[in-house]
């Protein structure tokens, strides 16, 4: 008899949760509360992006979510684009940032310093202008997350047959049951991957997590012209002070407490500022960082302006006009831990908390779970 799983939910976490059992054997049904995908899983740079993970279990799962990533995509036909990435350096204690994560990882990463003109062979979008060097990754690909999270379910359909039901908000879980209002399917096993889903679900479990909500802005830069590709995705310094793994170099403490006078308002409201490109040539930049449990619908055009300030620093294009802009939401982890995963009751798993990395982490750990059984 055939092994049943049903997912909640149909973001990332769903989707590689429900691909991890599919090509275990499992009859997989996924049910998302929406017609469509329209969470944070679209509403990202598409990014996996290794080089922000510390070295040892993050970094090694962020690389099998890479080769997931790409072997999916070029089973399902989905564009990707394996660019790397750069992080460029003005002034000194960043290139030595830089320099020592280089060095602290150079037994597990290929990162290397560039000079400041081997930096402007790799893009020629990069401000050249007071440049000292770059950090650069050949870790990191590229993926339209707005492309690729409605790819996948046509593919996981395709290949493993699982089903999708849309538009059907589940309301209860007594296992092995599964409802939506008075609909019920049942299952072998049940994996709830949607924030929403776990808040409404199981509300006291959420309460108690370590569990905070994150509001990020973003925008879409136009087309370039004339076909022209930035190579590969480009980052301030400021980055440095986002991701833990940076935390290896000894001197990023002391560029932090820099970024406090120099940054302030940056600090404040989260921001760091990347660019990445899609497969029609329009560029993603952001993003900011609003943390709280109940954040307001609307952009604020300050924090806009100053990712885009931030932005002309280090990189410039033939088109900077402003398409679209966005926010997103996100359950985020106060405690410091890269995921969280519960058992609520027997044969129930729930799967959340990654935060910002959650193109980058999702389908490594639920490979790895999956693994464990």
């Amino acid at each position: 008899m055939d092994k049943r799983a049903i997912v909640i939910g149909a973001g990332i976490a769903g989707l590689a949760t429900a691909r991890a059992l599919a090509v275990r054997g499992y009859k997989v049904r996924v049910i998302e509360r929406t017609h469509k995908a329209a969470g944070a899983s679209i509403r990202n740079f598409g990014m996996i992006w290794p080089v922000g993970q510390p070295d040892g279990e993050l970094y090694e799962r962020a690389m099998l979510s890479r080769s997931i990533w790409k072997e999916l995509c070029d089973e399902a036909n989905i564009w990707y684009d394996e660019v790397g990435s750069l992080h460029m350096a003005y002034e000194k204690d960043e290139l030595d940032v830089m320099s020592e994560f280089a060095e602290q990882t150079a037994a597990s990463r290929q990162c290397r310093i560039l000079t400041a003109e081997e930096t402007a062979v790799k893009s020629a979008a990069v401000v050249t202008a007071g440049l000292l060097g770059a950090l650069w990754s050949p870790d990191e690909m590229i993926v339209d997350p707005r492309k690729a999270i409605e790819a996948i379910p046509v593919w996981l359909q395709e290949k493993y047959g699982v089903e999708f039901i849309w538009g059907k908000a589940v309301t209860d879980i007594a296992y092995p049951a599964v409802y939506s209002g008075t609909q019920e399917w049942e299952a072998d096993r049940i994996f709830v991957c949607s924030g929403a889903d776990f808040e409404t679900l199981y509300p006291q479990l959420f309460e108690a997590a370590p569990l905070t909500k994150c509001k990020l802005q973003m925008m879409r830069l136009g087309a370039q012209p004339a076909n022209e590709r930035t190579g590969p995705s480009l980052c301030g310094a400021l980055s440095l002070a986002h991701y833990k793994g940076f935390t290896v170099a000894p001197s990023l403490e002391q560029l932090k407490k820099r970024f406090e006078t120099d940054y302030a308002a940056y600090l404040q409201w989260g921001i760091h500022v990347m660019v990445s490109q899609n497969q029609a040539g329009e560029l993603t930049v952001g993003d900011s960082h609003e943390y709280g449990p109940t954040h307001d619908p609307f952009d604020k055009q300050f924090i806009n302006r100053l990712i885009l300030d931030y932005l002309k620093q280090f990189a410039r294009f033939n088109n900077e006009a402003v398409i679209e802009t966005w926010n997103g939401i996100y359950p985020k982890l106060t405690n410091g831990e890269a995921h969280l995963v519960l058992e609520p009751e027997e044969g129930v798993t729930i799967i959340n908390g990654l935060g910002g990395a959650g193109m980058t982490l999702s389908f490594g750990l639920c490979e790895q779970l999956m693994r464990k059984d």
